[in-house]
């Protein structure tokens, strides 16, 4: 299905850069390529040869001023991202020549693209399916390499192979139940329990992926790490640490963090915000009780909260205070200060936190930083997922799909145990492999194409 107008934007990102890209797709890029790109070789733009890197000048069509040197990259449908005609613009990367060469493409008569538009195109034309469109922006925003590397994977279909095989598992089982009441008489029903046995597998493919769905969601968008604790513990002596550099104000004060501070951290390939927060006490002055009351906030929101106590100090009434707010939350006990006399009951702690691990760190000396990283990222994805070439689920709106694809599989296992009528059966088993084709994109509406879509970036 390909667009009846051809469509242009600044694929690049904004600002000086060495270089930025035009993007033109549809069935007159070519042409509106050739009105204003000069080749240096003075060959025919009409005639050019596909998958090919061109040297020239962009003129004005009607001066012949010339606006830019630049490369011009041809590619022919259907051996294009879009799958339709694309000519991408090399030129300098300032925002000043992008923007007379993107003006001298619209006037030519292609229009400016809608967010997204060259990579629902690309869905539309069977050039990537929903899961693997949507990867495309999962690559774009990757903060850290594994994450890139669990968006590649998606990228690759990696994902859509796992959904598309629980969807061609179920397909014959439909067409065989539906061949059996509409001629019953040719076609022998299926005993049930082998209809059962097939839709059990079907449900533990989905499981496995609805399985991976926390630690996917972890790597695409990212974990909040809430550092908590009274004051003066060495909560912000840890923000830095953890970070690698000093970005907290640290003194001897108690109380020098009144407000959240959030910073960005790779903790063994998994994006984290590093929340540092005021400490936990009965606030002194209206700003610090606004700073606790934040605290709490950001507790409350937390993915994993980071229990800051001082080992070289009895545990105090306002660690217990501390205690009470965060549990029940998954949690990490850090005792800092471990460079000096420890003096800090840790057995007493572990007996009334047995679930959350006690790490030993000094944050200004650095000590035990590697296992805290390694606690950090053990507690966040659970039993670990061993990332491999193995799809995981990232995407919020994918873990929905699955939900409700198992959930109707069981409705139809409940039929089938219950001897009812077939045809409920059917009824539940079309009900999911509409909602697995809302991944792969084989049952999406408009309305959620267009929801998509309106995420991405003008010119992706």
């Amino acid at each position: 299905m390909f667009g009846q107008d051809t469509i242009a934007a600044i694929a690049t990102a904004p600002g000086e850069a060495a270089i930025g890209v035009i993007r033109i797709s549809g069935p007159s890029a070519i042409a509106v390529a050739a009105a204003i790109f000069h080749p240096a070789s003075g060959a025919d733009v009409a005639r050019l040869a596909s998958h090919r890197v061109y040297l020239g000048e962009i003129r004005v069509p009607d001066t012949g001023e010339p606006v830019d040197q630049v490369l011009l990259s041809l590619f022919r449908a259907p051996r294009s991202y879009t799958g339709e005609d694309v000519v991408e613009i090399s030129g300098h990367g300032g925002p000043v020549p992008l923007r007379r060469i993107l003006s001298l493409v619209l006037a030519q008569g292609a229009r400016l693209a809608h967010p997204g538009e060259f990579t629902s195109r690309a869905f539309l034309n069977g050039k990537l399916d929903l899961a693997q469109a949507e990867a495309v922006m999962d690559v774009v925003a990757a903060r850290t390499d594994r994450s890139l590397g669990v968006a590649i994977r998606q990228l690759e279909g990696r994902l859509s192979q796992v959904v598309r095989s629980a969807r061609d598992a179920l397909l014959p089982l439909v067409a065989h139940i539906e061949a059996t009441i509409d001629f019953p008489e040719d076609v022998p029903e299926m005993p049930r329990a082998d209809l059962r046995a097939q839709i059990e597998a079907a449900q533990e493919t989905i499981s496995r992926l609805l399985a991976s769905a926390h630690a996917g969601r972890i790597y695409r968008e990212g974990a909040r790490v809430v550092i908590a604790g009274r004051p003066n513990v060495g909560k912000s002596s840890l923000l830095n640490a953890l970070l690698r550099e000093d970005r907290a104000i640290v003194t001897e004060i108690p109380g020098t963090t009144r407000d959240v501070i959030e910073e960005s951290a790779n903790i063994r390939g998994i994006p984290i915000r590093a929340i540092d927060t005021a400490g936990i006490r009965e606030p002194g002055d209206p700003i610090e009780a606004i700073g606790v009351q934040r605290t709490l906030e950001q507790v409350r929101a937390a993915d994993l909260i980071l229990v800051v106590l001082d080992a070289s100090q009895t545990l105090h009434e306002a660690d217990q205070e501390v205690f009470h707010l965060v549990h029940g939350e998954p949690c990490v006990i850090v005792a800092n200060k471990c460079d000096l006399p420890v003096r800090l009951d840790l057995n007493g702690i572990r007996a009334e936190f047995p679930a959350a691990p006690i790490v030993q760190v000094s944050a200004v000396q650095g000590t035990g930083l590697d296992q805290l990283d390694e606690q950090i990222a053990e507690t966040l994805l659970g039993s670990g997922v061993e990332l491999g070439n193995q799809a995981l689920v990232t995407s919020a709106r994918h873990q929905a799909a699955l939900d409700r694809a198992r959930m109707a599989l069981q409705r139809a296992c409940e039929t089938l145990d219950q001897d009812l009528p077939l045809e409920l059966a059917t009824t539940d088993l079309r009900d999911a492999l509409d909602a697995l084709g809302e991944i792969t994109g084989d049952t999406v509406s408009e309305a959620i194409l267009a929801e998509i879509f309106g995420r991405f970036c003008i010119g992706k």
